[in-house]
């Protein structure tokens, strides 16, 4: 298409027959052929007008020269001729693409065109005079991207703005202060609007209250009232800052590769037997079915909701606490549904108090909107399929920790009902001495014929009839709370209206998510968070074997319960002379056993990101473990714990520890056959009750017992790692990194938010500019992209390097042009390695059938060396490997240990780095010649992943490969004092 006519006087026939194309080319690729945008010198395409009256202003205020590619009126840039690119002020790349950019967020400033221009200028301005490859917008999204990826404060940012400024030529129009960067940023991040509230939690001042100055439910000022008691109008006393959702879909939608991993689920999903994603789940599908309509749009968005306390002083308060409340997006593949760039902050209640149960009153705005996402929907363009379609959404659950579980559902989560999900039917007891309520009784959930149903003098002297609790269905639920009438504020103590029934004894509140015309038809509502319920049952065992005071469950007074309870006679507190002491129970470490524990995790050695330094945590001299994180706790009980235990403790309650760590290992697996679940919650009950037979009633708090309902979720839910706080919490630390002045908290967080929100919008338009919010994967072992090692180059055996070239010839196919000016470079780093390769068995020299089969070969690895082929490189790992005959074994729980110290395989010890599964080893306890093979992972070397490393570290093998079923040791069990008494045990003597 001939654009040369925008360059001519205005005044000739060129000009006027090349204003009469471009009016009929707008005309015939807009959706309106009333109204086409004004490509004038003055309107620079930011109004919608008449063709008639565009063409009167290209007249009059000529054409802006520098619109080239008429891509706001339906060219695509792909279409334009190459020597129409030379020409135009930008090369392709960060110039057009920082302009459509620009052109995406157009309707979010329909109401504001100065806006837009101001915008729009930046994103055609060149940086200086000259300058073909970067513009304003451009420079500034890139250098304030690295400013949040590498977290530099805002002052040294502004000097190095001023500096940059210094370097280029002196007529550069880079800004030279954070405040004027922040400025041009925030024009392309979405806003917030902030609603004054009740400093007491009664009122939003919206709707009615808008004009309001004082709360017409406790009577306080709306403004700030000072130390002097005086009243500072205008200056609210309490802030909620609320991010709008809605706008925010529109732009995820508008971003055309976003738009397409929103339909994931609905053409990408592998459909079989097992779960892999919460579209597998039956929750999801009863949406389908109920709704069909809804779940015919697979553009229509299943949202989780996830609110918690943070206290963004970190150590330096403890009475702080604002709320931040987060939407996850479960449309979108499974590794980016929990990333950062996909986490959307909603709502950010101020502290410094908690709301606690009046929540509700802070949530509204965003129920409303909710509401409206589902009852009417928004038109939204979708920029993938290039159209425009109603949105709608649903929310499906909540997810939070315990406390929050019970504010935002209305249902208690303290005293003889804590169970939400067995409600009033929950089994619990107090125990006199102890001050607590115990949750035993998981026997009910055993099978009727059951013979540990018939014991009694190793459970709780009963025998057990009973049939575990029906959960109650969502209608059940609405129906009970539906006669509660709450008064919100925290001016005077709360009086619930009920209703005469009992049937609300386990309910505080009708949840504000009954105002959600779906809220009570959905099979989950809110989610059990298996982080916290793995952390403080891993904090329970750990701190009762171990005997850590604070931690222990273990103690006079839960000893001094059994004597009221009439049971175990044999532990009861005993009198030695003028002492007392307690009998050493089965769960009781000695001292020595203690140190060998101690001793395991303190040597300990694990690959980077694994957990916390072991080391820092270990105290040898006071024989306690300090300040463990819950990924400690959860690396603990999924893989390290049972090995650190290995030789301590009677068999029976080691290995009912086992198997308790093997639950969890098995429940927070990525990928779900749904045919074991029945199987994997089987023997949890059977493990349960060992426990109960080992464990005080005082180990059985709430936490414990919640287990028992974990599967039932996943059942319902899909794999837990969609549903656990892990990647809020990951969250929560990023939003208190925002916080840059003590004096507004809050005002920090949103403006940063807002500020990282435009650069991960720009992210996707702007070439070799990372997202901040989805983690590059650091898996893959290439030295183009970063080192692999302190390495050193050195003279190696000339056999060895024979060796390793025939590998690579032998096993590579691409590296036969490459034969010729070989170069090597060797970098050292010990690293345990595992290789599967297929392998010839024979019984003997005479058979002459062989069968080939995989086999496991572990090693070291010693040396990495990268082949350099020229233009190919290839990275090998030299190892030493332990012979399988006499070096490997498999012991009667399933452990694989090897014997470092046997090698073999001494003619083959390269592999291809892509070969390679990462382990370490962990000395056995039980016979220090032995180590323990632990998988890190289920990645290899250098093999790409959708996955970060934070993903990876949440996704263990457990150490145990082929642990014998619990109904093996449940029949070797009698009904005497011989299960739950340590025989050789230390007694504790008590001051």
């Amino acid at each position: 298409m001939d654009k040369t006519w925008m360059f001519v006087d205005r005044t000739t026939s060129k000009y006027d027959d090349g204003v009469d194309s471009f009016i009929r080319f707008a005309i015939v690729n807009s959706d309106d052929s009333n109204v086409i945008r004004c490509p004038c010198t003055k309107c620079r395409n930011a109004k919608l007008l008449h063709p008639n009256v565009v063409k009167d202003h290209l007249f009059v205020n000529g054409v802006l020269e520098s619109y080239t590619t008429w891509f706001w009126h339906g060219e695509n840039i792909s279409s334009v001729p190459v020597e129409e690119k030379i020409e135009s002020d930008f090369e392709v790349g960060d110039g057009l693409n920082t302009v459509e950019m620009v052109d995406a967020v157009y309707r979010d400033y329909e109401t504001k065109p100065d806006g837009f221009v101001k915008l729009l200028s930046d994103a055609e301005k060149p940086l200086y005079s000259g300058c073909t490859t970067f513009n304003v917008l451009s420079t500034l999204v890139r250098l304030y991207n690295l400013k949040t990826k590498h977290g530099w404060t805002e002052n040294s940012f502004s000097e190095l703005l001023s500096l940059i400024g210094d370097i280029l030529p002196k007529e550069n129009s880079l800004p030279t202060s954070i405040y004027e960067a922040k400025k041009t940023l925030s024009t392309l991040g979405m806003q917030y609007t902030k609603i004054h509230a009740c400093p007491n939690d009664c009122i939003l001042y919206r709707k009615e209250y808008e004009n309001s100055v004082v709360c017409p439910k406790c009577g306080l000022s709306r403004w700030k009232v000072m130390k002097n008691h005086k009243v500072k109008e205008g200056v609210p006393a309490n802030v909620l800052w609320y991010f709008p959702p809605i706008p925010r879909f529109r732009r995820m939608l508008g971003t055309k590769e976003i738009a397409k991993d929103l339909t994931w689920h609905d053409n990408k999903r592998q459909i079989d037997s097992y779960m892999r994603h919460p579209a597998d789940s039956p929750a999801w599908k009863v949406v389908d079915h109920k709704w069909p309509d809804f779940g015919s749009e697979p553009r229509n968005l299943r949202l989780a909701f996830s609110a918690d306390g943070v206290n963004p002083f970190s150590n330096y308060s403890t009475q702080y606490s604002c709320w931040p409340v987060i939407l996850a997006t479960y449309n979108l593949p499974p590794w980016l549904v929990m990333k950062r760039k996909f986490m959307m902050l909603t709502l950010l209640i101020s502290g410094p108090k908690q709301p606690g149960n009046d929540i509700d009153v802070y949530l509204a705005p965003l129920i409303d909107d909710l509401k409206e996402l589902w009852e009417v929907g928004v038109d939204v363009y979708d920029a993938y399929k290039k159209e425009v379609f109603n949105l709608k959404a649903i929310l499906l659950w909540t997810i939070n920790d315990f406390p929050a579980y019970g504010n935002l559902s209305g249902c208690t989560v303290k005293g003889y009902k804590a169970c939400p999900i067995c409600g009033d039917n929950t089994v619990s007891q107090r125990l006199e001495c102890s001050k607590k309520i115990s949750y035993c009784g998981h026997r009910k959930y055993l099978p009727r014929g059951h013979k540990f149903r018939k014991q009694k003098k190793a459970f709780d002297g009963n025998e057990e009839h009973g049939l575990p609790p029906n959960p109650l269905s969502g209608e059940e639920v609405f129906e009970k709370v539906s006669g509660i009438h709450n008064e919100w504020g925290k001016s005077k103590k709360r009086k619930a209206t009920r209703n005469n029934s009992d049937s609300t004894l386990s309910w505080k509140k009708k949840s504000i998510f009954f105002n959600l015309e779906y809220w009570k038809h959905l099979y989950v509502r809110h989610c059990l968070d298996v982080m916290h319920i793995e952390k403080n049952v891993c904090e329970s065992l750990i701190g009762t074997i171990l005997g850590i005071p604070g931690k222990s469950k273990d103690g006079l007074s839960a000893r001094e319960d059994l004597e009221v309870m009439g049971i175990r006679d044999e532990l009861q507190p005993q009198k030695e002379g003028e002492k007392t002491y307690l009998p050493a129970a089965c769960y009781n470490m000695s001292r020595a056993e203690k140190k060998k524990f101690y001793t395991t995790l303190f040597e300990l050695k694990v690959p980077e990101g694994y957990s916390s330094n072991f080391r820092n945590r270990v105290s040898m001299d006071e024989l306690k473990l300090n300040g463990l994180k819950s990924h400690d706790c959860h690396t603990l009980i999924q893989q390290l714990l049972p090995i650190a235990i290995r030789g301590m403790l009677p068999k029976k309650v080691r290995y009912a520890i086992t198997k308790l760590c093997l639950f969890f290992n098995a429940l927070c697996n990525k990928v779900l056959d749904v045919n074991t679940l029945d199987g994997i919650q089987e023997e949890l009950v059977t493990t349960l009750c060992l426990l109960e037979m080992y464990f005080l009633p005082s180990f059985f708090d709430v936490m414990v017992h919640l287990t028992v309902h974990l599967i039932h979720e996943v059942k319902l839910c899909g794999p837990v790692w969609f549903r656990w706080m892990y990647p809020f919490e990951r969250y929560m630390k990023v939003l208190k990194s925002y916080v840059r002045k003590g004096n507004n908290v809050e005002g920090c967080i949103a403006e940063c938010y807002i500020a990282e929100e435009a650069l991960e919008y720009c992210a996707e338009y702007l070439k070799d500019v990372s997202a901040v919010g989805v983690p590059r994967n650091m898996n893959n072992l290439s030295s183009d992209d970063h080192g692999i090692g302190a390495g050193n180059v050195k003279l190696v055996d000339l056999k060895l390097l024979n060796q390793a070239h025939q590998y690579v010839l032998e096993n590579t196919n691409e590296v036969e042009e490459y034969k010729e000016g070989m170069m090597m470079n060797i970098a050292t780093k010990n690293s345990g390695v595992s290789v599967v390769a297929n392998t010839m068995l024979v019984s003997s020299a005479k058979d002459k059938n062989p069968i080939i089969v995989d086999m496991w070969y572990y090693g070291v690895i010693e040396e990495i060396w990268l082949l350099d082929y020229n233009a190919l490189k290839i990275p090998v790992f030299k190892c030493d490997w332990v012979k399988n005959d006499g070096g490997v074994k498999v012991d009667d729980l399933g452990f694989t240990l090897v014997d470092l110290q046997r090698k073999g395989h001494k003619n083959d010890p390269f592999i291809f780095a892509s070969q390679a599964n990462q382990v370490f080893y962990i000395e056995d306890p039980e016979n220090p010649k032995w180590s323990c093979v632990i998988e890190n992972s289920h990645e290899k070397f250098g093999n790409s992943s959708n996955d970060d490393s934070s993903d990876k570290a949440m996704n263990l093998h457990f150490p145990a490969k082929s642990i014998p079923l619990v109904e093996t040791i449940v029949n070797t069990l009698h009904d005497d004092e011989s299960s739950y008494v340590r025989l050789d045990g230390e007694p504790m003597y008590i001051d």
